[in-house]
Order: C-alpha cells, then sequence, then structure tokens
C-alpha cells in the first residue's frame, strides 16, 4: 500500500515510521529544514529525539510531489486541527483520507468530519484515534486505536495500513462519536491537571483535592463528552471505547499528557503564556475549551467542568476558585 502522511510532528512521524515497515510510506515535512535534517540524521530530532526513522520511510517537504506523483491508496492528515481545512483544499478529489487532529476548529466549532464535509463531499473519509502517545507508538509498545468512518471499505484501508503486532486498530461507524470523544477528552485533562498540581502543592487537608475528586471528575467529565456526543448525533456506547473512556483515561492520568501538564502549571500560579511557552507543543485543549463550551451551549448543553476550563484559561477565575465552584454545585441524578 502507498500512503502519504502529510505532517512531521510527533504523531505524524510515529505512525509513518510504524506503517513503513510494511508499506511504501512516504511523510510530508512543512519545513524543508526539517525534512532536509531528518533525511541527514535519521530521525526527528525536534518531536521525537532518540527514536531512529526505519531507512524504508521517504521524507519530504514537496507536497505537490506527494499528492500527484504518489498516488496515495491512502492519506493520512497529521496536521493540528487548525491546518485540517486547508491540507483537505490540497487533496485530489479522489484521495481517501483520514486525519488524526483531534478538537473543534476554531471559529467554525466544526468537527473534522464536518469540515470534510463542506470541503469534500462525498470524498473517502475518516478519522484514526484512540489513548496513544506518539512516542510509546515510536518505540513499538503496545497501543490500540480506532478507525472511524461511515465507510467500511476505508476503516479496512486503515486496518491494513496500520493494524500489526504492537498496534491494534478496531474500526467504528461513529465518527461524531469518536472525535467528540478525542476533543472533549482534553479539555477534561486540563482540568484533571488542575487538581493533581493543587494536590502537589502542600500537605493534604480539608477543601485539597486528592485522588476521590481526581476519580469523580473523570466520572462526570466522560458524563459531559457522551452528553455532547449524543447530542450532535453519536452512540452513547461509542463513549464506553478506545476514543471515549480509553483517551480520557490516558490524557488525564498519563505524565506524558500536554494537556494535563498545562493543567497542572496553571495550579502552581503560573500564566497561561508562561505554560504554553514551557510546553512548545501544541495542547489542543487549550485552544478548543472555549470552542467545545460554545458549541455545546449552542444546543442546550450543559458542561460545568469545560465551563470551569475556560474560565480559568481565560483568567476569570483561579483554579482553586474553580474547584469550589464545581463543589457547590447543587445535587443531582446522576446520568
Amino acid at each position: 500500500m502507498r500512503i502519504a502522511v502529510l505532517g512531521a510532528g510527533a504523531w505524524g512521524t510515529a505512525l509513518a515510521s510504524r506503517a513503513a515497515r510494511a508499506h511504501d510510506v512516504v511523510l510530508w515535512a512543512r519545513d524543508a529544514g526539517q525534512a532536509a535534517e531528518m533525511r541527514r540524521v535519521g530521525e526527528n530530532a525536534r518531536y521525537l529525539p532518540g527514536v531512529a526513522l526505519p531507512p524504508a520511510l521517504r521524507v519530504t517537504s514537496d507536497v505537490t510531489d506527494v499528492l500527484q506523483s504518489e498516488a496515495a491508496d491512502l492519506v493520512v492528515i497529521a496536521t493540528p486541527m487548525s491546518g485540517l481545512r486547508e491540507t483537505l483544499r490540497w487533496l485530489p478529489a479522489e484521495a481517501p483520507a483520514v486525519w488524526l487532529c483531534k478538537g473543534f476548529e476554531a471559529g467554525s466549532g466544526a468537527l473534522g468530519h464536518e469540515i470534510s464535509r463542506q470541503e469534500r463531499l462525498g470524498a473517502l473519509a475518516g478519522v484514526l484515534s484512540g489513548p496513544s502517545f506518539a512516542i510509546e507508538v515510536a518505540r513499538g509498545q503496545p497501543t490500540a486505536l480506532v478507525a472511524a468512518s461511515t465507510d467500511a471499505g476505508l476503516n479496512a484501508r486503515v486496518v491494513d495500513a496500520f493494524h500489526g503486532d504492537t498496534l491494534r486498530v478496531y474500526t467504528s461507524a461513529d465518527p461524531t462519536g469518536v472525535e467528540v470523544g478525542g476533543a472533549v477528552k482534553n479539555v477534561m485533562a486540563i482540568a484533571t491537571g488542575i487538581l493533581d498540581g493543587l494536590a502537589e502543592q502542600g500537605e493534604a487537608g480539608a477543601g485539597v483535592p486528592g485522588l476521590n475528586a481526581r476519580a469523580a471528575l473523570i466520572t462526570r467529565g466522560l458524563a459531559e463528552m457522551t452528553r455532547m456526543g449524543v447530542a450532535l448525533g453519536a452512540q452513547a456506547s461509542t463513549f464506553m471505547g478506545l476514543s471515549g473512556l480509553g483517551d480520557l483515561v490516558l490524557t488525564a492520568t498519563g505524565a506524558l499528557s500536554r494537556n494535563r501538564q498545562v493543567g497542572q502549571m496553571l495550579a502552581r500560579g503560573q500564566s497561561l503564556d508562561q505554560v504554553l511557552a514551557s510546553i512548545g507543543h501544541v495542547a489542543e485543549g487549550v485552544y478548543s475549551a472555549a470552542t467545545v463550551l460554545n458549541r455545546a451551549r449552542s444546543h442546550g448543553i450543559e458542561m460545568p467542568i469545560t465551563q470551569a476550563v475556560v474560565e480559568v484559561l481565560e483568567g476569570r477565575m483561579s483554579p482553586t476558585g474553580a474547584v469550589a465552584v464545581l463543589m457547590a454545585r447543587g445535587s443531582r441524578p446522576e446520568d
């Protein structure tokens, strides 16, 4: 199979490297200097230092060459959410494509499959998502993902491209649910990071969040995620799978989670600008939190944890104040 991966960040490089062990894979980097350096040293030193690229993987900065002369059987879009629409516009009409980015598009509030319908109506399209840190995939550590498309043939093509001894790929016919899970879990990871950061500040005591609070927040975060997904047409069962509960648990508790790190650093008193400068990579939850909240409100969906995260990110509430507001909410039936 001929596979073109567009975007040479950590995730695009990791998946391209795994696929190149069995397929003809070309990886496109926007930065010509980065592409040249990757070819020279045999690794992506910027995003995956110390992980060798397979010799068969080709790296280029010429997107025209990738999309026109390579005639890829599958295009994998590994840009941030902000670049998805532009990248879809580059693709030939017949190119089957899946994307890796997670979130809602700023401004429009659209999910990936909605953007794809607007830009390439009728084209084969889907999303590849699930609980995964790029470095572990690149190292060949066991991981499970889910390919979601309304086209079973495209799902099968993604399985053929990536399923192997250390990477399992399941399939789903619910791209809406898979995408909502991937977007909202980033916001919940920021919230969990805030709790963990506050817990690190001193001895446990009254009002200081601990493991009980973390478990409650993850569970109620899953409820928010499910409410939103069902309102947008997703299947509730999707949120008990890899892209829902699985990705939420990983991103909310894993030390490698950038979104969790954002929450931790905010809880330690750093400004958002300081946090983003320190992380140096995209933390999608920061950019999508307000969009998630706005879209939820447009559908009359209550999302108190998401609202609290937005208040903290926009400087209208302190991390401690956000916890207090959530704890002060009245009792209600669990849903």
